[in-house]
């Protein structure tokens, strides 16, 4: 029988953290149908590969019950359960009253076994789960964790006739570790806000009338009525109507946009004053706002270069800071004859005192919140690996069009060749405009549009074929025409002798000049300008003034609209004529002269230069499957500003993980030169160590403020 392969993606509740991640994949490793497991902990989601012959969603979804981490019943249900139906908090606070009973019955006449009887089982209660990922870790991992910090410390100090000590130990990490559980829920309000963007129901038209359909039931196709002050169910293009939409919630553009018939809406987009018929180009499950949430889901489990240096350091420093307690414990009663049970008591307050707990959650818990702050901002980082890097830029390398430029470039100018038998100014457009019919690019849509304000007819241009850097050409009537740059015709052996003249005095007024003929002649040029953005000026100040030292602009247009550009904008370089790999080379030579590059372009000719750069930023991402694919950092609206918060989230980032990276090791520090000479109490040790760890939760948190 033939595989079915399929996919389903399940979000479960108590699922936080990377221990839950490896008892999830040890649990259904094997499991009959399971092709391919993927657990993302930070957004408490398992995604599956099955063969549908051999299991299904209901039978995966029963695995993951029996394994202790059931299926919400809403992707926004997850997490941990309620405190009062969360075991950890409910032995962690069990743990607690036995310790404050037994502190009690300390002071009355009860013998002194009762109320140590209470601390041992305050510390078995209150030290069951993290006692026994301890020991998982160590029997199928291999791993010395702070877990098994925690417990030995917990179980020396009860051998030494500490176990008061012990229970206040297990009792505050216990605490600790489920509040960490709520701590890191936190870090999914990005995503919870950004689920809740789009309505749960739909209007469609259906028989002569209205439903209310279920958004997820939406297909490909249907019409769906949103009225004033709604949200659009999922992404479409507008059938009738005319409304300003405020796509804030996807773009972070403030000001709302005015949308007509043809004109393209995202799932979450807010509708304005005008009643809409839509018709849905996207699934709800494969919208933009659905893609905006896996991406993110799928950057917060992209560890940068800090967490996995912290994680590797962590590797080998538990189980140094275990050897150490252990040789301080036995080296000064071995060689000067000191006090076993004092040493053996500093090398327990040192094991408490040196883990690195702080140390550890400092970096992802900050990276996660930074994540989903930006997405709900429009900007899209696919990993913190890109978040670090945005940080260390020097150099920002631009492409013109719609980057720089409003990318809405218009016909100023047709000029047509003197030789004889060439065609009129009309035919020379329609032709242009037959060729470019089928393109996206931003000058190829001037042309036709300008060809249709004219009225005119379209040539029928059959098997049209891009040039990529240089233009397209099909065949007309069993010849073949093109449309491109002087370059592309000079390549062809075609004079451009007679267009020379106004070709020069048109890219010096800094226009785009196209060339329309066949492989004979050139039989008339287009001439197009592209106004600059409004606000590109006090852009290019804020970045210079966040540490860029050179700005540079690669665009495949011709030497001198470029050169009026640059000069426009007191560009520290221009490269012109550029061909897409032209421009590989280019962002190679940048990183080579300058370190750090950052490439900013449309996400599609662009994209081998993104690829080659330090980050690769696509502008104008929102419903471009293409840039969402292709870009490090995706940029939802068509706003160079967003630039200029990508690079301030970047650099805020950064301050706050060097901020927890110095308190946790700061901390640390002293806790264990103290713990060494004696100068600290187990529980001081233990509250130094926890006070610590949310103080730097706390900060990593901060990042959750856009």
């Amino acid at each position: 029988m033939a595989v079915d392969i399929r996919q389903v993606d399940l979000y479960v509740t108590n699922l936080d953290c990377e221990h839950d991640a490896a008892a999830i994949e040890r649990g259904l490793r094997g499991n009959n149908g399971l092709i391919e497991l993927t657990v993302y902990p930070h957004s408490a989601k398992v995604s599956f590969r099955y063969d549908g012959n051999q299991t299904s969603p209901e039978a995966l979804s029963a695995a993951l019950s029996a394994l202790g981490f059931p299926v919400a019943a809403d992707r926004g249900l997850t997490g941990p359960p309620k405190p009062w139906r969360n075991p950890k908090v409910l032995t962690s606070l069990a743990s607690g009253g036995l310790l404050l009973v037994g502190w009690l019955l300390s002071f009355t006449v009860l013998p002194p076994a009762v109320p140590t009887i209470l601390y041992v089982v305050a510390i078995i209660c209150g030290g069951y789960f993290f006692g026994r990922e301890a020991l998982e870790d160590l029997i199928r991992r291999r791993l010395i964790g702070i877990e098994l910090l925690m417990s030995t410390a917990a179980v020396v100090a009860s051998l030494l006739g500490l176990p008061a000590e012990g229970a206040m130990l297990v009792f505050l990490y216990s605490i600790s570790e489920a509040a960490e559980g709520y701590t890191g829920e936190k870090t999914r309000s990005a995503i919870r806000a950004l689920m809740d963007l789009a309505p749960k129901t739909a209007i469609v038209h259906q028989d002569g009338g209205t439903v209310e359909v279920p958004a997820e039931d939406l297909r490909v196709g249907d019409v769906f009525l949103v009225r004033p002050g709604q949200s659009f169910p999922t992404d479409g293009v507008i059938v009738s109507g005319t409304s300003g939409v405020n796509q804030a919630p996807v773009t972070g553009e403030n000001i709302p946009v005015d949308k007509a018939p043809g004109d393209s809406v995202f799932a979450g987009s807010l509708n304005g004053d005008g009643a809409l018929d839509v018709q849905a180009t996207k699934t709800a499950a494969d919208n933009t706002i659905a893609r905006i949430i896996h991406m993110v889901e799928e950057a917060q489990e992209k560890k940068g270069t800090n967490q996995r240096l912290i994680e590797r350091f962590g590797r080998w420093y538990s189980p140094t800071v275990l050897l150490l307690g252990l040789l301080i414990a036995l080296i000064p009663p071995l060689l000067v004859g000191a006090p076993w049970s004092e040493w053996l008591g500093r090398a327990t307050v040192f094991i408490v005192a040196a883990a690195p707990c702080a140390l550890v959650i400092s970096v992802p818990i900050t990276m996660v919140a930074a994540l989903g702050t930006g997405a709900r901002k429009g900007v899209l980082v696919k990993g913190g690996v890109y978040l670090e890097q945005l940080a260390t830029v020097s150099v920002v390398a631009l492409d013109k069009t719609g980057t720089l430029t409003k990318g809405q470039p218009g016909v100023t100018d047709i000029v047509i060749s003197s030789a004889l038998g060439s065609p009129s100014s009309d035919e020379v457009l329609a032709i242009a405009a037959g060729i470019e019919q089928r393109s996206q690019h931003p000058i190829a849509q001037a042309i036709v549009h300008h060809a249709e304000s004219r009225q005119l007819s379209l040539a029928d241009v059959q098997d049209v074929q891009s040039l990529t850097g240089a233009g397209a050409f099909g065949s007309l009537d069993g010849r073949s025409v093109y449309v491109g740059s002087p370059a592309l015709f000079t390549s062809l052996g075609v004079s451009l002798d007679d267009l020379a003249e106004a070709t020069s005095r048109l890219e010096t007024d800094g226009k785009t000049v196209v060339v329309v003929g066949d492989d004979q002649s050139a039989w008339g040029l287009i001439a197009l300008r592209d106004e600059l953005r409004p606000n590109v000026q006090t852009t290019l100040a804020a970045l210079r003034s966040m540490g860029v030292n050179r700005i540079v602009m690669l665009t495949g247009d011709n030497e001198r609209a470029a050169n009026a550009i640059a000069s426009a904008l007191n560009l520290d370089e221009v490269h012109a004529g550029l061909s897409p790999e032209d421009k590989v080379r280019q962002v190679r030579a940048l990183a080579q002269s300058s370190g750090h590059v950052v490439m900013v372009g449309d996400g599609v000719n662009d994209a081998p230069a993104m690829a080659e750069a330090t980050v690769g930023v696509a502008m104008g991402a929102a419903g471009t499957d293409v840039a969402l694919e292709t870009a490090d950092v995706a940029l939802m609206a068509d706003d160079l500003e967003k630039l200029v918060y990508a690079l301030h989230l970047a650099h805020r980032t950064r301050g706050v993980i060097r901020q927890n990276l110095v308190l946790s090791v700061i901390v640390i520090g002293a806790l264990a030169i103290g713990a060494v000479g004696g100068g600290l109490s187990l529980p001081i040790a233990v509250l130094g160590h926890e006070i610590s760890e949310f103080i730097v939760i706390g900060s990593g948190l901060r990042m959750l403020r856009a």
